[in-house]
Formats: C-alpha cells, structure tokens, sequence
C-alpha cells in the first residue's frame, strides 16, 4: 500500500508536468537535432569513449565540458558496480566503469543471494547471470540449537517456479555480470585505480584515476557513482562512515559432503556466535564460523586451526540447555553435544586440516549520506550490515532499481544542483529494503550470539522455539530476511513478538520474583538491541516515508 501511495502523490506532479515538458521539448528539439545526429553518426562509426588529451590540458587530462562524453563514471565493478552499469547502458546511458581489478574475485562472502534479491535481478534482466556457474538454489534455512534443529522454508508459494534464493561462488557471478554489461556498445569497462574524486566549488565533476600501465588519467561525467566496496576509500567526503567491526568470518570449503537439509543454509546457534553452512557449488559447502571481536587467531602460527578443532567443533556441556532438549535427546547422562552437527564434523575437521582458511572483518555501517552534487555512493561503500543473513546483495540490487527508476525521466544529466535534490529521494525510497534487511541482520546477530546474561539467553531460546512453532511464527520472518516481504513495522511486530513470548514462558504456569525480573531485563534487552539500529535507520524514513518532502520531488 505504502508504494502504491508513493506513485499516486509523485503521479500527481508529473501530470501537470506533461504539458509544461512537450512545450519545452518542442522549442529545444531544433537545437538538439543537429547535436544528437552528431552523436549517432559518431557512434555508429566506432566513435572512440577514450579520454582525451586536450591541447593546453596537462597528460591524460580532459575538459569538463568537451572531454569523453559519458554521462556516468562508476567506481567499482563488484556487484553492484557491475549491475549498475549493464541497468544504466541498457538505459542507453554512456557508462565508464573503472574497475582495480577485472580479474575474476576469491572472496568469502558475497555468496548467497536471497529471492527478493533475485527478483531484483530479474527485474534489471540479469536472471540469467547466476545460470552456469554452478549456482545451487536456496530454499530457506534450517536452524540448530542444542541439538535441535527446525526447518524454516521460503514462502515462495505465490511466485512463479524459478524463484529461490541462490548460492554460488562470488567470483563466477560478478564476472557474468560484468561480461554481460560489456556487451553493451556504451558501456566501457576499463581496468584502473581511482586515487580521488575531481571538486570544484563543492561539486564532483569525476575521478582521477591510475590504469594498469601506471598512466596518471582523468575522467569526467555529470555523474559519478561510487561503488568501491566496504573497504572503499573515497566515501569519506560522501557520507559519514561510522564502521563498526563486531566480528570476523572465519571461511572454509567442505568437499563432497551432504547437508542436513538439501538446498537450504543452515545455521548453528553456537558458543560464543553462529557458525553458517550453504552450498557455493555441486560439490563444495561454505562454512563461515564468526568469531567475535576485531582480532581473531593467527592463521599463520596454525592458533586459527587449534581455535576451530577445541573450541568451535568441541563437545559442549548442555548444562544451560534446556530441559526438554535434554530428553528429548536421551542426553540426562551424557548431557554434552557437537557444536557442529555430526554429518559436517568430518568434512569441517578435513577442511581444517586441508588449511585453506581465510579470514574477513564483518563491517556494519549504516547509510548517513551528505548528498553531494555530481556524486552518489552505492552498495558497500555507501551501506552494510551484519552478513549473517546474507542480505548485502539484495540491498545492492534493489537500490539499483530504484535509482534506475528515478534517473529514467531525466535526458540530461548536467545540472548537478537540480539532480542531487531531485535524488535526494533515493535515500528514502531505497528505506522498505534496505532498512528492514539491516535491521534484521543487526538485531539477529545479537540475539543469535550467546550471552552470560540470564536475559540474553531467554531471549536466544524464545527466539529458537518462537520460530520453531511454524505457520505466521517462522514464515513471517523469513518472509522479512529473505527481502519478499520488505516492511520495517512487521519486522518489529516479530521482533516484539519474540520478547513477549519469552516473557510469557518464564512466568507460566508459576511466575515468581525472580522470573518476573529476568522477563523485565529481557524486554529491557530487547529494546535495547532493535532500537539503536532503529534510530541509525532513521525513524521517519522507516515508519513514516510519506511526510519526507523529498519523495514528491518532480525530475529537473
């Protein structure tokens, strides 16, 4: 309801706009005529988009105003790079993409793409960018705790059959997508390091750059779009980057073994935080065991192998675990379980000892723009979360959709003043996705990671037990992490839901003081983890989109 508000109250100006727009086409259409047939005849010529040297300029340099000719530079062909520039070349838009590295990435994250993320990709026509290369399709996920586990499926019911989340190696996807948007005559993907933005009275008008050959270069566009990813280097002057390392990914590859739950991830409610498994190929399962902090054990010295053999896929004691998990597993004697289930502890020990282990901080960093006339930042560098819920993807591509759909209307894109206010309203159209997403990783990830704290560890079971009681109680948010159902009030409804069926079991069938207390706290806890992340969101944009002027803002 709320997007279909949205485009009635934008309809509404772009209306009267109509007639105002075809007097003014048909008075400047003369003028342009002859500079458009100059550009076709060009083009069509094989017209050549390399920088040029101009007379008087310095080595590699070009004027603002006659230089190359692209409407749009991006920084960064990952994937969001990557899809941008295929989503703005199909637009017909001229694309420079300046990439450090064209060669295929390695990475350990990056690695499962949730159906709305999917979806996304259908609709920017790159659906057939996750076909050969071994891509596995994600179902849901599966969750363990204390030796129970419980099966949480995508409700993809109402979605035609090719709709799934995918899993696959990172690399293979962003080279097929960066192939893909090479096939594009107007678009030039171009191997080089951006040192720095080019300003001139607080406005950007490109990038200087360094090619492969070690040639010092500039580009120039009316626009600039930086996707330089979460260790970027230019987006201190385009946001305020408050990044915050709350743990490390500690990656492996297991080979030729069986998950639990065939096409689905699994998580494992772990001590001290979660371990994730999922399938990246046919025959090859990612492991990613975060570990806490900003330091972890040298991979080096082989502490990070003793680390993941005696404390991750250790016997844990059940003293704290439940009662009924206890019985339930004719554990009352034995009472120690695996951290890791017993199907993948063979393979995690073989991986381990095979000693490809790598390492990766997970950055959190939520979007706090200074919207800037001729820049925009993108994907990574602008916005992250938690990757535990693997939704970094799905934002990336659902922002893409939206700038796309807002940049459509425009032809000319040099009015730089006129342009940033007008896109002023991305960052609070992008908000139903890309808020409820990291909301979720942040406040998952907290809750998921155990805690000495009583309440904490209430709040951790309820959480497990909240979703195992199926229906509306584990569709509900799945619907939220997988990006189909893209409502920041549901998300805390659940969210809210957990805490008071927590409380509900500490006092029933015979509350006591002590109960009573710790279900205080546990509330307390609870709103102290959703609403920090909350407040770094924006609450307006959040809850209340419709009352932000900038989302009836008419194109320039």
């Amino acid at each position: 309801m709320e997007m279909v508000f949205d485009n009635y109250i934008v309809g509404t100006f772009l209306v009267p706009l109509f007639a105002f727009l075809f007097l003014f086409i048909l008075r400047r259409y003369n003028n342009n005529n002859n500079d458009n047939n100059t550009r076709k005849k060009r083009f069509e010529k094989g017209y050549s988009r390399e920088i040029k040297t101009q007379t008087g300029a310095g080595k590699g340099e070009c004027s603002p105003g006659n230089g190359s000719g692209d409407d749009v530079i991006i920084v960064g062909a990952g994937v969001a790079g990557a899809a941008l520039a295929y989503t703005l070349g199909k637009d017909g838009r001229r694309v420079h993409v300046i990439e450090r590295d064209l060669t295929e990435p390695d990475r350990i994250v990056g690695e499962l793409l949730q159906p709305g993320g999917y979806l996304k990709l259908v609709e920017l026509g790159l659906e057939d960018c996750v076909e050969d290369i071994d891509a596995q399709r994600v179902l849901g996920y599966a969750l363990f705790k204390d030796g129970r586990n419980t099966k949480l499926s995508y409700p993809l019911g109402k979605f035609q059959a090719d709709v799934s989340g995918r899993s696959f190696h990172n690399g293979r996807f962003i080279q097929r997508m960066r192939e893909k948007a090479a096939t594009l005559p107007n678009v030039k993907l171009e191997q080089g390091t951006v040192t720095s933005l080019l300003e001139e009275k607080g406005t950007i008008l490109g990038v200087q750059y360094k090619t492969k050959d070690g040639e010092e270069l500039r580009a120039y566009a009316p626009l600039t779009i930086v996707c330089d990813g979460c260790f970027s280097n230019l987006r201190r002057s385009l946001c305020n980057p408050k990044v915050d390392v709350p743990s490390c990914f500690v990656g492996l590859v297991l080979e030729n073994c069986e998950l639990p739950f065939s096409n689905h991830g699994h998580v494992i409610l772990a001590d001290p935080s979660p371990i994730l498994f999922y399938p990246i190929s046919s025959t090859e399962v990612r492991c990613l065991v975060d570990v806490p902090g900003k330091k972890v054990p040298s991979v080096a010295n082989g502490e990070m192998a003793n680390h993941l053999k005696t404390v991750v896929a250790q016997q844990v004691s059940c003293i704290d675990c439940p009662l009924q998990t206890l019985f339930y597993h004719g554990l009352i004697e034995e009472s120690v379980l695996f951290q890791v289930p017993p199907e993948l502890r063979d393979a995690f020990i073989a991986a381990v000892d095979k000693g490809n282990i790598r390492t990766m901080p997970n950055r959190s960093m939520p979007a706090d723009p200074h919207p800037t006339p001729g820049a925009l930042l993108m994907g990574d560098a602008f916005n992250m979360r938690h990757p535990l819920t693997g939704g970094g993807m799905t934002v990336a591509l659902s922002d893409i959709v939206v700038l796309r759909d807002l940049l459509r209307p425009l032809h000319n894109l040099h009015d730089a003043a006129s342009l940033t206010s007008y896109l002023e309203s991305f960052y609070t159209l992008r908000k139903p996705v890309a808020s409820t997403i990291n909301t979720l990783a942040g406040a998952l990830y907290k809750v998921f990671s155990a805690s000495p704290d009583e309440a904490r560890k209430e709040m951790r079971q309820a959480c497990f037990d909240y979703l195992s009681l199926g229906g509306v109680f584990s569709t509900g948010p799945v619907a939220l992490l997988s990006g189909l159902n893209p409502r920041p009030l549901s998300l805390v409804l659940h969210f809210f839901a957990v805490a008071i069926y927590g409380v509900g079991r500490l006092l029933l069938p015979f509350p006591s003081f002590q109960r009573m207390w710790i279900g205080a706290r546990l509330i307390s806890s609870a709103s102290g983890i959703i609403f920090p992340i909350i407040k770094a969101e924006g609450v307006r944009q959040m809850f209340f989109p419709a009352t932000v002027p900038a989302v009836y803002r008419a194109p320039p």
